[in-house]
Protein backbone atom coordinates (compact mmCIF):
# COMPACT_ATOMS: atom_id res chain seq x y z
CA UNK A 1 0.00 0.00 0.00
CA UNK A 2 2.63 2.42 0.67
CA UNK A 3 4.73 2.10 -1.98
CA UNK A 4 1.30 2.74 -3.99
CA UNK A 5 1.15 5.94 -2.17
CA UNK A 6 4.91 6.99 -2.92
CA UNK A 7 5.08 6.07 -6.36
CA UNK A 8 1.71 8.21 -6.80
CA UNK A 9 3.16 10.83 -4.78
CA UNK A 10 6.11 10.54 -7.07
CA UNK A 11 3.80 11.27 -9.81
CA UNK A 12 2.22 13.99 -9.19
CA UNK A 13 6.04 15.90 -7.57
CA UNK A 14 7.33 15.32 -11.39
CA UNK A 15 4.13 16.27 -13.30
CA UNK A 16 4.10 19.26 -11.12
CA UNK A 17 7.77 19.96 -11.72
CA UNK A 18 7.14 19.32 -15.54
CA UNK A 19 4.06 21.59 -15.44
CA UNK A 20 6.17 24.37 -13.26
CA UNK A 21 9.16 24.17 -15.86
CA UNK A 22 7.10 24.52 -18.77
CA UNK A 23 5.11 27.72 -17.55
CA UNK A 24 8.97 29.02 -16.35
CA UNK A 25 11.09 28.62 -19.17
CA UNK A 26 15.09 28.82 -18.37
CA UNK A 27 16.46 32.24 -19.74
CA UNK A 28 19.75 34.17 -18.99
CA UNK A 29 18.04 37.16 -17.88
CA UNK A 30 14.53 38.39 -17.77
CA UNK A 31 11.46 37.12 -20.50
CA UNK A 32 9.05 39.53 -21.65
CA UNK A 33 5.64 38.99 -19.64
CA UNK A 34 3.16 36.71 -20.57
CA UNK A 35 2.15 33.46 -19.77
CA UNK A 36 3.13 29.85 -21.79
CA UNK A 37 -0.45 28.28 -21.37
CA UNK A 38 -1.17 24.56 -20.82
CA UNK A 39 1.99 21.97 -21.47
CA UNK A 40 2.15 21.28 -25.32
CA UNK A 41 -0.75 22.70 -26.17
CA UNK A 42 0.10 26.51 -24.78
CA UNK A 43 -2.51 28.80 -25.69
CA UNK A 44 -3.01 27.65 -29.43
CA UNK A 45 -6.73 27.13 -28.77
CA UNK A 46 -7.37 30.53 -28.55
CA UNK A 47 -5.13 31.43 -31.16
CA UNK A 48 -7.09 29.36 -33.59
CA UNK A 49 -10.51 30.66 -32.91
CA UNK A 50 -12.22 32.16 -35.61
CA UNK A 51 -12.77 36.09 -35.24
CA UNK A 52 -13.75 39.26 -37.56
CA UNK A 53 -12.13 40.29 -40.80
CA UNK A 54 -11.37 43.62 -39.73
CA UNK A 55 -10.57 43.07 -36.04
CA UNK A 56 -6.96 42.59 -34.50
CA UNK A 57 -7.03 39.11 -33.51
CA UNK A 58 -8.66 38.74 -29.89
CA UNK A 59 -6.08 36.68 -28.78
CA UNK A 60 -3.14 39.40 -29.97
CA UNK A 61 -5.17 42.34 -28.49
CA UNK A 62 -6.03 40.89 -24.95
CA UNK A 63 -2.70 39.99 -24.54
CA UNK A 64 -1.50 43.50 -25.68
CA UNK A 65 -3.55 45.18 -23.06
CA UNK A 66 -2.29 43.15 -20.23
CA UNK A 67 1.43 42.61 -21.20
CA UNK A 68 2.31 45.69 -23.53
CA UNK A 69 3.55 45.21 -27.02
CA UNK A 70 6.06 42.46 -26.30
CA UNK A 71 4.81 38.91 -24.80
CA UNK A 72 5.59 35.25 -24.14
CA UNK A 73 3.40 32.50 -25.54
CA UNK A 74 3.07 28.96 -26.69
CA UNK A 75 2.15 27.46 -29.54
CA UNK A 76 1.51 24.05 -30.74
CA UNK A 77 4.28 23.36 -28.76
CA UNK A 78 6.60 26.09 -29.82
CA UNK A 79 8.24 28.77 -27.02
CA UNK A 80 6.87 32.58 -28.89
CA UNK A 81 7.72 36.39 -28.40
CA UNK A 82 5.37 38.09 -29.71
CA UNK A 83 6.10 41.22 -30.88
CA UNK A 84 3.53 44.26 -32.20
CA UNK A 85 5.90 46.80 -31.97
CA UNK A 86 7.22 48.43 -35.08
CA UNK A 87 10.47 49.53 -34.43
CA UNK A 88 11.60 46.48 -32.88
CA UNK A 89 9.77 44.78 -36.13
CA UNK A 90 12.00 46.65 -38.25
CA UNK A 91 14.86 46.09 -36.27
CA UNK A 92 14.48 41.88 -36.40
CA UNK A 93 13.43 42.20 -39.95
CA UNK A 94 17.36 43.99 -40.46
CA UNK A 95 18.73 41.37 -38.71
CA UNK A 96 18.32 38.39 -41.03
CA UNK A 97 20.67 35.82 -41.06
CA UNK A 98 22.15 37.24 -38.18
CA UNK A 99 20.28 36.59 -35.52
CA UNK A 100 17.36 36.08 -36.84
CA UNK A 101 16.24 33.61 -39.35
CA UNK A 102 13.05 32.59 -41.61
CA UNK A 103 11.34 30.36 -39.54
CA UNK A 104 8.08 28.72 -38.40
CA UNK A 105 6.34 26.52 -36.03
CA UNK A 106 7.15 22.92 -35.97
CA UNK A 107 3.46 21.78 -37.40
CA UNK A 108 3.68 24.37 -39.95
CA UNK A 109 6.86 23.29 -40.84
CA UNK A 110 5.70 19.96 -41.05
CA UNK A 111 2.78 21.53 -43.38
CA UNK A 112 5.07 23.26 -46.07
CA UNK A 113 7.81 20.35 -45.75
CA UNK A 114 11.75 20.56 -43.65
CA UNK A 115 13.45 21.68 -46.84
CA UNK A 116 11.52 24.74 -47.03
CA UNK A 117 13.21 26.33 -43.89
CA UNK A 118 16.68 25.39 -44.83
CA UNK A 119 16.88 28.31 -47.00
CA UNK A 120 18.98 31.06 -45.45
CA UNK A 121 22.07 32.94 -46.40
CA UNK A 122 23.89 31.99 -49.50
CA UNK A 123 21.40 29.75 -50.58
CA UNK A 124 18.31 32.01 -49.97
CA UNK A 125 20.57 34.37 -52.40
CA UNK A 126 20.64 31.61 -55.01
CA UNK A 127 17.18 30.70 -54.94
CA UNK A 128 15.73 34.34 -54.60
CA UNK A 129 17.62 34.89 -57.86
CA UNK A 130 15.89 31.46 -59.87
CA UNK A 131 12.46 32.66 -58.65
CA UNK A 132 13.56 36.55 -60.18
CA UNK A 133 13.72 34.87 -63.68
CA UNK A 134 9.92 34.08 -63.23
CA UNK A 135 8.20 36.87 -61.98
CA UNK A 136 11.45 39.76 -61.71
CA UNK A 137 10.63 42.94 -62.81
CA UNK A 138 12.40 42.76 -66.32
CA UNK A 139 10.94 39.19 -66.91
CA UNK A 140 7.58 41.11 -65.68
CA UNK A 141 7.82 43.83 -68.56
CA UNK A 142 9.39 41.68 -71.25
CA UNK A 143 6.73 38.74 -70.86
CA UNK A 144 4.38 38.54 -67.81
CA UNK A 145 2.50 41.66 -68.53
CA UNK A 146 1.22 40.44 -71.87
CA UNK A 147 0.54 36.87 -70.39
CA UNK A 148 -1.24 38.08 -67.50
CA UNK A 149 -3.79 40.02 -70.19
CA UNK A 150 -4.27 37.15 -72.11
CA UNK A 151 -4.91 35.27 -69.07
CA UNK A 152 -7.23 37.64 -67.71
CA UNK A 153 -9.45 38.53 -70.53
CA UNK A 154 -10.09 34.64 -71.31
CA UNK A 155 -11.05 33.87 -67.91
CA UNK A 156 -13.27 37.45 -67.70
CA UNK A 157 -15.14 36.39 -71.18
CA UNK A 158 -15.62 32.69 -69.74
CA UNK A 159 -17.20 34.52 -66.34
CA UNK A 160 -19.32 36.67 -68.17
CA UNK A 161 -20.42 34.35 -70.60
CA UNK A 162 -21.87 31.95 -66.88
CA UNK A 163 -23.67 35.16 -65.75
CA UNK A 164 -21.45 35.07 -62.23
CA UNK A 165 -19.02 33.46 -60.21
CA UNK A 166 -17.17 32.62 -57.01
CA UNK A 167 -14.26 35.17 -56.67
CA UNK A 168 -12.40 33.08 -54.66
CA UNK A 169 -12.78 30.23 -56.61
CA UNK A 170 -12.22 31.67 -60.11
CA UNK A 171 -9.16 33.89 -58.90
CA UNK A 172 -7.98 30.94 -57.80
CA UNK A 173 -8.33 28.44 -61.07
CA UNK A 174 -6.82 31.46 -62.81
CA UNK A 175 -3.43 31.72 -61.04
CA UNK A 176 -3.11 28.13 -60.49
CA UNK A 177 -3.60 27.64 -64.17
CA UNK A 178 -0.76 30.11 -65.56
CA UNK A 179 1.79 29.04 -62.68
CA UNK A 180 1.12 25.18 -63.62
CA UNK A 181 1.90 26.33 -67.27
CA UNK A 182 4.88 28.74 -66.11
CA UNK A 183 6.57 26.22 -63.37
CA UNK A 184 5.91 22.22 -65.10
CA UNK A 185 3.78 23.04 -68.53
CA UNK A 186 1.05 21.08 -66.42
CA UNK A 187 -2.62 21.25 -67.75
CA UNK A 188 -5.29 20.58 -65.27
CA UNK A 189 -8.17 19.47 -68.10
CA UNK A 190 -5.76 17.54 -70.21
CA UNK A 191 -4.29 15.51 -66.70
CA UNK A 192 -5.81 12.71 -64.76
CA UNK A 193 -3.58 13.58 -61.80
CA UNK A 194 -5.80 16.06 -60.71
CA UNK A 195 -3.40 18.55 -58.98
CA UNK A 196 -5.10 21.24 -58.11
CA UNK A 197 -7.60 19.04 -56.30
CA UNK A 198 -4.89 18.13 -54.20
CA UNK A 199 -3.71 21.61 -53.55
CA UNK A 200 -7.19 22.63 -52.27
CA UNK A 201 -7.02 19.60 -49.44
CA UNK A 202 -3.92 21.13 -48.24
CA UNK A 203 -5.22 24.95 -48.42
CA UNK A 204 -8.16 24.08 -46.77
CA UNK A 205 -6.67 22.54 -43.86
CA UNK A 206 -3.12 25.12 -43.78
CA UNK A 207 -3.89 27.47 -40.66
CA UNK A 208 -5.90 24.31 -39.04
CA UNK A 209 -5.68 23.26 -35.09
CA UNK A 210 -2.08 20.62 -36.13
CA UNK A 211 -3.98 17.29 -34.97
CA UNK A 212 -2.97 14.99 -36.91
CA UNK A 213 -5.64 12.41 -37.08
CA UNK A 214 -7.97 10.82 -39.53
CA UNK A 215 -10.90 12.90 -39.83
CA UNK A 216 -9.20 16.69 -39.07
CA UNK A 217 -8.41 19.33 -41.59
CA UNK A 218 -5.00 19.28 -40.70
CA UNK A 219 -4.53 15.71 -41.23
CA UNK A 220 -6.56 16.51 -44.89
CA UNK A 221 -3.66 18.99 -45.41
CA UNK A 222 -0.68 16.38 -44.98
CA UNK A 223 -2.25 14.05 -47.19
CA UNK A 224 -2.80 16.71 -49.71
CA UNK A 225 0.61 17.85 -50.13
CA UNK A 226 1.61 14.59 -49.59
CA UNK A 227 -0.25 13.80 -53.12
CA UNK A 228 0.91 17.27 -54.75
CA UNK A 229 4.73 16.04 -53.87
CA UNK A 230 3.95 13.09 -55.88
CA UNK A 231 2.33 14.34 -58.52
CA UNK A 232 5.27 17.09 -58.99
CA UNK A 233 8.16 14.76 -58.55
CA UNK A 234 6.59 12.15 -60.74
CA UNK A 235 6.13 14.94 -63.76
CA UNK A 236 9.92 16.00 -63.01
CA UNK A 237 11.13 12.35 -63.17
CA UNK A 238 9.55 12.22 -66.30
CA UNK A 239 10.79 15.18 -67.93
CA UNK A 240 14.28 14.08 -66.96
CA UNK A 241 14.07 10.91 -68.65
CA UNK A 242 12.57 11.90 -71.58
CA UNK A 243 14.85 15.02 -72.01
CA UNK A 244 11.91 16.60 -73.86
CA UNK A 245 12.20 20.63 -73.22
CA UNK A 246 9.39 22.66 -72.99
CA UNK A 247 10.76 25.71 -71.75
CA UNK A 248 9.51 26.51 -68.24
CA UNK A 249 10.99 26.82 -64.65
CA UNK A 250 10.95 22.86 -64.32
CA UNK A 251 13.71 22.84 -67.28
CA UNK A 252 15.56 25.77 -65.28
CA UNK A 253 15.68 23.16 -61.98
CA UNK A 254 16.80 20.07 -64.20
CA UNK A 255 20.00 22.37 -65.66
CA UNK A 256 20.62 23.88 -62.40
CA UNK A 257 20.48 20.42 -60.40
CA UNK A 258 22.84 18.81 -63.55
CA UNK A 259 25.06 21.37 -62.56
CA UNK A 260 28.82 20.22 -61.33
CA UNK A 261 28.97 22.44 -58.38
CA UNK A 262 25.46 23.04 -57.90
CA UNK A 263 24.10 23.37 -54.48
CA UNK A 264 20.07 21.85 -55.77
CA UNK A 265 19.24 18.62 -55.77
CA UNK A 266 15.93 17.13 -57.05
CA UNK A 267 13.99 17.12 -54.03
CA UNK A 268 14.95 20.57 -53.51
CA UNK A 269 13.67 21.03 -56.98
CA UNK A 270 10.56 19.66 -56.44
CA UNK A 271 9.46 21.45 -53.04
CA UNK A 272 10.96 24.46 -54.74
CA UNK A 273 8.04 24.21 -57.19
CA UNK A 274 5.39 23.53 -54.77
CA UNK A 275 6.37 26.26 -52.29
CA UNK A 276 6.46 28.33 -55.52
CA UNK A 277 2.79 27.69 -57.13
CA UNK A 278 1.38 27.45 -53.38
CA UNK A 279 2.65 31.05 -52.36
CA UNK A 280 1.77 32.56 -56.11
CA UNK A 281 -1.85 31.12 -56.57
CA UNK A 282 -3.59 31.26 -52.86
CA UNK A 283 -1.70 34.67 -51.25
CA UNK A 284 -2.62 36.25 -54.99
CA UNK A 285 -6.70 35.54 -55.36
CA UNK A 286 -7.14 35.83 -51.63
CA UNK A 287 -6.07 39.38 -52.05
CA UNK A 288 -8.08 39.71 -55.74
CA UNK A 289 -11.19 38.63 -53.79
CA UNK A 290 -10.77 41.36 -51.19
CA UNK A 291 -10.11 43.78 -53.82
CA UNK A 292 -13.34 43.04 -55.74
CA UNK A 293 -15.42 42.95 -52.04
CA UNK A 294 -13.60 46.66 -51.04
CA UNK A 295 -14.04 48.18 -54.20
CA UNK A 296 -17.93 46.99 -54.34
CA UNK A 297 -18.34 48.12 -51.28
CA UNK A 298 -17.03 51.62 -52.09
CA UNK A 299 -18.58 52.94 -55.09
CA UNK A 300 -16.51 56.49 -55.03
CA UNK A 301 -13.31 54.34 -55.14
CA UNK A 302 -14.94 52.02 -58.21
CA UNK A 303 -15.72 55.76 -59.89
CA UNK A 304 -12.43 56.80 -59.55
CA UNK A 305 -10.85 53.71 -60.79
CA UNK A 306 -12.87 53.90 -63.89
CA UNK A 307 -11.71 57.27 -64.65
CA UNK A 308 -8.43 56.46 -64.08
CA UNK A 309 -8.94 53.23 -66.77
CA UNK A 310 -10.76 55.10 -68.78
CA UNK A 311 -8.34 57.75 -69.27
CA UNK A 312 -5.62 55.38 -70.56
CA UNK A 313 -8.03 54.11 -73.12
CA UNK A 314 -8.75 57.25 -74.28
CA UNK A 315 -4.33 58.15 -74.40
CA UNK A 316 -3.76 55.07 -76.81
CA UNK A 317 -2.51 55.84 -80.46
CA UNK A 318 -4.61 52.65 -81.23
CA UNK A 319 -7.14 50.62 -80.22
CA UNK A 320 -6.30 47.39 -78.36
CA UNK A 321 -6.83 45.31 -75.85
CA UNK A 322 -3.92 45.17 -74.05
CA UNK A 323 -2.09 46.81 -71.35
CA UNK A 324 1.94 47.87 -72.20
CA UNK A 325 4.18 47.93 -68.67
CA UNK A 326 4.27 51.72 -69.32
CA UNK A 327 0.25 52.22 -68.59
CA UNK A 328 0.50 49.92 -65.89
CA UNK A 329 2.92 52.24 -64.14
CA UNK A 330 1.09 55.45 -64.88
CA UNK A 331 -1.71 53.62 -62.78
CA UNK A 332 -0.91 55.99 -59.59
CA UNK A 333 -4.44 54.91 -57.94
CA UNK A 334 -4.53 52.08 -59.00
CA UNK A 335 -1.55 51.26 -56.71
CA UNK A 336 -3.16 53.11 -54.15
CA UNK A 337 -6.42 51.23 -53.79
CA UNK A 338 -4.59 48.18 -54.27
CA UNK A 339 -1.95 48.98 -51.40
CA UNK A 340 -5.12 50.11 -48.62
CA UNK A 341 -6.54 46.41 -50.13
CA UNK A 342 -3.49 44.75 -49.03
CA UNK A 343 -3.70 46.68 -45.91
CA UNK A 344 -6.76 45.48 -44.25
CA UNK A 345 -6.52 42.16 -46.20
CA UNK A 346 -3.29 40.92 -43.91
CA UNK A 347 -3.37 37.98 -45.92
CA UNK A 348 -0.30 36.85 -43.83
CA UNK A 349 -1.46 36.75 -40.12
CA UNK A 350 2.03 36.39 -38.64
CA UNK A 351 5.65 36.90 -39.96
CA UNK A 352 8.16 34.49 -38.12
CA UNK A 353 11.75 33.99 -37.37
CA UNK A 354 14.14 31.61 -35.22
CA UNK A 355 16.38 33.57 -32.24
CA UNK A 356 19.88 32.29 -33.16
CA UNK A 357 21.48 33.60 -30.59
CA UNK A 358 19.99 35.38 -27.21
CA UNK A 359 19.20 38.49 -27.56
CA UNK A 360 18.15 41.66 -25.00
CA UNK A 361 15.45 44.14 -26.69
CA UNK A 362 13.65 46.66 -24.11
CA UNK A 363 15.39 45.26 -21.37
CA UNK A 364 14.27 42.00 -21.54
CA UNK A 365 16.32 38.30 -22.91
CA UNK A 366 14.62 36.20 -26.11
CA UNK A 367 16.51 33.77 -25.84
CA UNK A 368 18.20 31.36 -28.46
CA UNK A 369 15.74 28.81 -29.92
CA UNK A 370 12.56 30.48 -29.82
CA UNK A 371 10.30 32.18 -32.42
CA UNK A 372 9.46 35.57 -32.65
CA UNK A 373 5.81 36.26 -34.33
CA UNK A 374 5.49 39.86 -35.87
CA UNK A 375 2.02 40.82 -36.55
CA UNK A 376 1.21 43.32 -39.68
CA UNK A 377 -2.35 43.45 -38.52
CA UNK A 378 -1.58 45.52 -35.68
CA UNK A 379 0.33 47.87 -37.31
CA UNK A 380 -1.94 48.00 -40.31
CA UNK A 381 -4.90 48.91 -37.76
CA UNK A 382 -3.09 51.03 -35.81
CA UNK A 383 -4.55 54.49 -35.55
CA UNK A 384 -1.64 56.34 -34.53
CA UNK A 385 0.16 55.15 -37.91
CA UNK A 386 -3.76 54.98 -39.75
CA UNK A 387 -6.14 57.68 -39.54
CA UNK A 388 -9.43 56.06 -39.12
CA UNK A 389 -7.74 52.68 -39.44
CA UNK A 390 -10.64 50.57 -40.10
CA UNK A 391 -11.92 52.51 -43.39
CA UNK A 392 -10.81 51.56 -46.93
CA UNK A 393 -9.39 55.02 -47.89
CA UNK A 394 -6.98 54.62 -51.01
CA UNK A 395 -6.60 58.44 -50.93
CA UNK A 396 -4.50 58.25 -47.67
CA UNK A 397 -1.75 56.67 -50.04
CA UNK A 398 -1.84 59.84 -51.71
CA UNK A 399 2.13 61.23 -52.40
CA UNK A 400 3.21 58.28 -50.42
CA UNK A 401 5.66 55.25 -51.60
CA UNK A 402 3.65 52.47 -53.50
CA UNK A 403 6.15 49.74 -54.29
CA UNK A 404 7.99 48.50 -51.50
CA UNK A 405 8.25 47.42 -47.61
CA UNK A 406 8.45 49.69 -44.75
CA UNK A 407 8.05 50.22 -40.74
CA UNK A 408 4.24 51.06 -41.39
CA UNK A 409 3.62 48.48 -44.04
CA UNK A 410 4.31 44.95 -44.01
CA UNK A 411 1.90 43.51 -46.15
CA UNK A 412 4.98 41.86 -48.39
CA UNK A 413 6.85 40.78 -45.69
CA UNK A 414 9.93 43.41 -45.25
CA UNK A 415 13.87 43.10 -44.83
CA UNK A 416 15.91 41.24 -46.90
CA UNK A 417 12.66 38.77 -47.17
CA UNK A 418 10.61 41.66 -48.56
CA UNK A 419 8.46 38.50 -51.01
CA UNK A 420 9.60 38.20 -54.34
CA UNK A 421 6.70 38.19 -55.84
CA UNK A 422 5.02 41.00 -54.81
CA UNK A 423 5.16 42.35 -57.68
CA UNK A 424 3.44 39.98 -59.64
CA UNK A 425 0.71 40.30 -57.35
CA UNK A 426 0.45 43.94 -57.78
CA UNK A 427 0.71 43.12 -61.73
CA UNK A 428 -2.36 40.87 -61.95
CA UNK A 429 -4.42 42.51 -59.73
CA UNK A 430 -3.92 46.27 -61.84
CA UNK A 431 -4.66 43.98 -64.86
CA UNK A 432 -7.27 42.59 -63.37
CA UNK A 433 -8.99 45.86 -62.38
CA UNK A 434 -8.42 47.60 -66.25
CA UNK A 435 -10.53 44.85 -67.42
CA UNK A 436 -13.59 44.56 -64.93
CA UNK A 437 -14.32 48.45 -64.94
CA UNK A 438 -13.28 49.15 -68.46
CA UNK A 439 -15.35 46.27 -70.06
CA UNK A 440 -18.22 44.88 -67.74
CA UNK A 441 -20.88 45.77 -65.33
CA UNK A 442 -20.51 43.70 -62.37
CA UNK A 443 -22.58 43.55 -58.49
CA UNK A 444 -22.23 40.90 -55.92
CA UNK A 445 -25.15 38.58 -56.08
CA UNK A 446 -24.25 36.69 -52.67
CA UNK A 447 -21.60 35.69 -50.13
CA UNK A 448 -18.56 37.44 -49.23
CA UNK A 449 -18.30 36.71 -45.57
CA UNK A 450 -14.58 36.43 -44.60
CA UNK A 451 -13.31 35.15 -41.50
CA UNK A 452 -10.00 34.48 -39.44
CA UNK A 453 -8.74 31.07 -37.66
CA UNK A 454 -6.30 32.81 -37.87
CA UNK A 455 -5.44 32.98 -41.87
CA UNK A 456 -8.32 34.40 -44.05
CA UNK A 457 -11.66 31.96 -44.57
CA UNK A 458 -13.57 32.83 -47.35
CA UNK A 459 -16.90 30.84 -46.47
CA UNK A 460 -19.35 31.45 -49.39
CA UNK A 461 -17.86 33.60 -52.25
CA UNK A 462 -18.04 37.01 -52.65
CA UNK A 463 -20.55 35.68 -55.45
CA UNK A 464 -20.65 38.21 -58.61
CA UNK A 465 -22.74 38.89 -61.11
CA UNK A 466 -20.74 39.91 -64.63
CA UNK A 467 -21.65 41.13 -67.94
CA UNK A 468 -19.84 42.62 -70.93
CA UNK A 469 -20.70 46.56 -70.84
CA UNK A 470 -20.68 46.59 -74.79
CA UNK A 471 -22.85 43.49 -76.14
Amino acid sequence: MWAVVICLVGLLVRIGYWVYTWANPKCNGKLPPGSMGLPIIGESIEFFSPHGLYDIPPFISKRMARCGTLFRTSLVGQKIIVSTDPKINYSILQQENKNFLLWYTESFIEILGEESFSFHGNLHKYLTKLILSLVGPENLRKKVVHELNELTCRHLHSWANHGSFNVKEGASQMIFEYFCKKLISYDETKDARKLRENYKAFIDGLFSFPLNIPGTAFHACLRGRKKVIKVIGDIYRERKASKICRHDFMDDLLEEVEKEETIMNESMAINLIFLILFAAHETTSSGITLLTKYIFDHPHVLEELTKEHETILRNREEERSEITWEEYKSMTFTHMVINEALRLANIVPGIFRRVMNDVQIKGYTIPAGWLVMMVPSVLHLNPDKYEDPLAFNPWRWEGQELHAGSKTFMAFGGGVRLCVGADFTKLQMAILLHHLVTKYRWSVIKGGDVIRRPGLIFQNGPHIKIAEKYK
